[in-house]
């Protein structure tokens, strides 16, 4: 806590400008920006909610971990991370809302856009807090609202003032922690339960002890994936791996890394590292948390969901309390710390730009050192819902308010973001039509179709008697991903092909050099 506060004080006294603030005035070093963004990108959220998710659906969600190096790492830097920095600088853009507003001259990209983040990313923040207080809550057994209030007033403290680079100074000393109790935590669990092939092999003999429910929808097994088609088919590959493994590239929070670096090179020499991290990361989560079964089983005669009684987010807490020797606990308990801080300070930066960037500059024309202070403002507001949200939610709710979030950026945003780098002929109202069906279609589709989420909120049970509007199977375990994006993605295309692109001198500046 002493270095982060250092961290954090450094960071403020290097801020002195609303580029500063906001990206960082573009000159971060490779090692910084990537553990900043694996470390954002990998949160509580994946470590205990995706790790939970894992003890119910076992390996195949290691096909997340290939996605997320593969789209959320290789070309999310190569083939849009490039682009992305140098038309950010050609354009002046501070914010990712406001990099497709310049790009496409529209004020109403940008401030609806950041309308949907300030509005839509409190959920998955509210998520990250739980996963570390749930662990908190196991682990030590300190109250689980203390832990709750205590972790989201530390993050607001070094982000209201260091701005990005207290953001990213610290996510580089939080993802150097995480890298290296995570490597501690998969050999260790390996070594515990025997050596690999062993361990493995147990945990494909408990096929066997498969819930009736979840058989019933498709679960075979912790070593293989579930019926094709099935329900429980749909719900692995489209929420929690297709749903993030997609949903990714079009993060605000890490969008925005791209622009903090002065060149290409950067970028080239951040993929190893970010690659190795995320692999680490999420690998280790996944093998631990679907290996935990294992653990429980020869500990208790219980799978894992049922010794944490139900509840999907006490799996890995539950499993680190009793499995490993209490130093380590403690020791993770910093990892897990680190991770929380990391996401949630990120995901607090960006809420409160987007307020005092996205929306109050640019309906008020007022810049400056106002829409720093809003923005500071924002960031408070923001910390204030995700702690109201983290009392109020329901159990097993971490990996699904993640996939949540991630669906609904990659529906409103990721076709626009994509027109803005590779297609000239894109059209302002091409994304917005784009941008607004794709928010109104995901929001539709997680109240009245997607079960998971429709249960939950009860909206649907209110307005039309019934917990979904769609009882067919699989309908409701379809992410809104997978309707969405293409729907999305075909009307940006063809309202850009029936309406006149910008002019080219603007294109000209936004591309010059790609």
């Amino acid at each position: 806590m002493i270095i982060i506060g250092y961290t954090g004080y450094v960071a403020w006294k290097r801020t002195k400008t609303a580029e500063d603030f906001m990206v960082a005035g573009r000159t971060t070093h490779p090692y910084i920006m990537a553990l900043s963004y694996g470390a954002t990108f990998i949160s509580t959220a994946a470590i205990v909610g995706f790790g939970g998710v894992a003890g119910i659906y076992g390996m195949g969600l290691l096909w997340l971990t290939v996605l997320n190096i593969l789209v959320g790492i290789f070309i999310a830097f190569v083939f849009f991370g490039k682009k992305t920095r140098k038309m950010g600088h050609n354009i002046s853009a501070l914010t990712f809302p406001e990099f497709i507003s310049k790009r496409f001259e529209s004020k109403f990209i940008q401030y609806f856009s950041g309308a949907v983040i300030f509005v839509g990313m409190p959920l998955y923040a509210s998520v990250v807090l739980i996963g570390m207080a749930r662990f908190v809550e196991t682990t030590l057994g300190l109250d689980y609202t203390v832990a709750l209030l205590a972790m989201a007033i530390i993050v607001a403290v070094y982000v209201i003032f260091g701005g990005i680079k207290g953001v990213m100074y610290t996510d580089a000393l939080q993802g150097t922690i995480m890298f290296f109790g995570m490597i501690f935590l998969l050999v260790a669990t390996y070594w515990m339960l025997g050596g690999v092939t062993e361990s493995h092999q147990a945990l494909t003999n408990m096929a066997s002890l498969v819930p009736a429910e979840a058989a019933a929808t498709g679960a075979t097994g912790w070593t293989t994936m579930p019926a094709f088609g099935s329900p429980f088919w749909w719900s692995l590959l489209s929420t929690l791996i297709l749903g993030v493994g997609i949903g990714v590239l079009s993060q605000p929070q890490l969008v925005v890394r791209f622009m903090t670096v002065k060149s290409n090179r950067e970028l080239n020499r951040a993929v190893l590292v970010g690659g190795v991290f995320i692999f680490l990361m999420t690998g280790t989560a996944f093998i631990v948390g679907a290996l935990s079964n294992v653990f429980f089983y020869q500990q208790t005669g219980q799978i894992a969901i049922q010794a944490a009684g139900g509840n999907a987010d006490k799996i890995i807490p539950l499993f680190i309390s009793q499995a490993m020797p209490l130093w380590f606990a403690y020791l993770f308990m910093i990892t897990l710390l680190s991770a929380a801080m990391s996401t949630l300070s990120a995901q607090f930066h960006v809420q409160g730009t987007a307020l005092g960037r996205d929306i109050y500059e640019t309906l008020s024309n007022k810049k400056g050192r106002s829409s720093i202070l809003i923005a500071r403002g924002g960031i408070a507001i923001a910390v204030l819902i995700a702690v109201i949200l983290g009392l109020i939610l329901p159990a097993n709710i971490i990996a699904v308010g993640t996939a949540m979030w991630f669906s609904l950026t990659a529906v409103a945003f990721l076709s626009m973001y994509v027109c803005a780098l590779y297609w000239r002929g894109s059209t302002k109202n091409g994304v917005i039509a784009g941008m607004v069906s794709g928010v109104i279609i995901t929001l539709f589709w997680l109240v009245f179709v997607f079960k998971k989420s429709a249960m939950a909120l009860g909206i649907s049970q209110l307005l039309t008697g019934q917990p979904t509007v769609i009882a067919a199977a699989p309908w409701g375990a379809i992410d809104p991903i997978i309707i969405g994006l293409p729907i999305a993605a075909i009307i940006t295309i063809v309202v850009s092909l029936l309406t006149r692109a910008p002019s080219k001198e603007h294109l000209d500046k936004c591309f010059e050099g790609l």
